[in-house]
């Protein structure tokens, strides 16, 4: 008879693992909804507008094929990891090898999260922003690694100041992560930023990791770079992109990471262990939206443009001043003195019932702001601003 006092008890890793920050966000809304009111989430960057009609189509038709039932190869199709090179060159002048310095991935946060578990020794140190996307830090605890927190504050543009790593920590990092276009701050990086960061990563031998999820969301004509255009940066890093929040495609879950071979062929390397690749239906969709007319998106862009100003003129009305995002989904705003940012959340949610997403939960220095997504049909929007503008703070 199996001892009935003997506890089931999950690694310590996991015992430590904080709850997805949106899946949380999920349960507080779902409080609400059962109680009766009617929620408008604006936490969550997930477009409402629907994957552009010529992908969707070329997806239709591969679905009935029967050859695309099957596995798919490893390393993603030969054709759409041409497609991939072939973007790149076009949009941001980088010659890619599609044989080595392009991966396809499940959506460009299960590269994210694996990342860590191809170059992370227990006790290593992963340079990670605060605040940040929470999968940089999740993916280094996972692998028994050791993140350290570089603030980005305001008063530098939310840029990291990588001066003030110090050397013993510097000596000991292996990855260092950055984001530009932001989430959730939606701050753009110049070029000469990024050049700092591949001297930087020479310097102590630091494999870089540009999530570039967001280039192609832009506003008021700003076109954001590409991390691999400063000389040198292939040597010493990655740049993970998906065509989640470019082509409005986050459930088809389809992304890529290029740059530096030996990191590509690491992260390969374990992703083959772990999972079976795209389904290749996907891919055959992912190369027509990659190899299509990209003037949809720039129109896309316009109906993001129209909700950010939106967002922005009622925020002024409310005493609320938050900088003009030329990129991102999101709108980042200080909150009105007196509150906490979980404070203010659950003050918008219990009044007006609207989420907006707590600057905390994205770190400890995005303490004092909120982040506002821009991914709400307009007519929803448009009531949640003006629920949000009855609230007396």
């Amino acid at each position: 008879m199996p001892d009935e006092s003997a506890a089931i008890r999950p690694a310590r890793r996991i015992e430590s693992l904080p709850p997805y920050l949106f899946a949380d966000v999920d349960r507080r809304i779902a409080e609400k909804r059962a109680a009766g009111f009617d929620v408008i989430s604006l936490g969550i960057g997930d477009p409402d507008l629907p994957s552009p009609a010529h992908v969707v189509a070329t997806a239709q038709e591969a679905v009935a094929e029967p050859r695309y039932h099957r596995y798919p190869d490893y390393y993603g199709r030969p054709e759409f990891r041409q497609a991939i090179a072939r973007w790149y060159e076009r949009r941001f002048g980088i010659e890619l090898d599609p044989n080595g310095e392009v991966l396809p991935l499940i959506g460009s946060k299960e590269g994210i999260a694996h990342m860590p578990t191809a170059f992370v020794d227990p006790g290593d140190v992963v340079l990670v922003p605060d605040p940040g996307y929470p999968v940089y830090s999740i993916g280094t605890l996972l692998a028994n690694g050791e993140s350290y927190v570089m603030p980005l504050q305001a008063e530098r543009g939310f840029l990291p100041d990588l001066n003030a790593v110090p050397e013993g920590v510097a000596l000991r990092a292996r990855l260092l992560w950055i984001n530009y276009p932001n989430n959730p701050t939606a701050a753009v990086a110049p070029l000469e930023f990024f050049e700092e960061v591949v001297a930087f990563a020479r310097r102590y031998s630091i494999l870089v990791c540009h999530d570039n999820a967001y280039s192609e969301v832009t506003y008021d004509g700003y076109r954001a770079p590409s991390f691999l255009e400063v000389p040198g940066a292939r040597e010493v890093g990655v740049e993970f992109h998906s065509l989640s929040k470019t082509y409005n495609m986050t459930g088809w879950r389809t992304g890529m990471v290029v740059g530096n071979p030996v990191a590509i062929e690491a992260l390969g390397r374990v992703k083959t262990n772990v999972d079976s690749g795209i389904f290749d239906a996907v891919q055959i969709a992912s190369i027509t939206a990659l190899d299509g007319d990209q003037a949809w998106v720039e129109e896309r862009n316009v109906r993001f443009q129209t909700r950010r100003d939106a967002v922005i003129a009622t925020l002024r009305r409310v005493g609320i001043e938050a900088p003009v995002p030329k990129a991102s989904l999101y709108v980042w705003a200080p909150i009105p003195a007196g509150y906490s940012s979980v404070d203010f959340s659950l003050r918008i949610l219990d009044d007006a019932a609207v989420w907006v997403t707590p600057g905390v939960g994205f770190g400890a220095n995005g303490e004092g702001y909120f982040r506002i997504s821009l991914t709400v049909a307009d007519q929803r929007l448009a009531e949640a601003l003006e629920r949000m503008e009855r609230v007396r703070l």
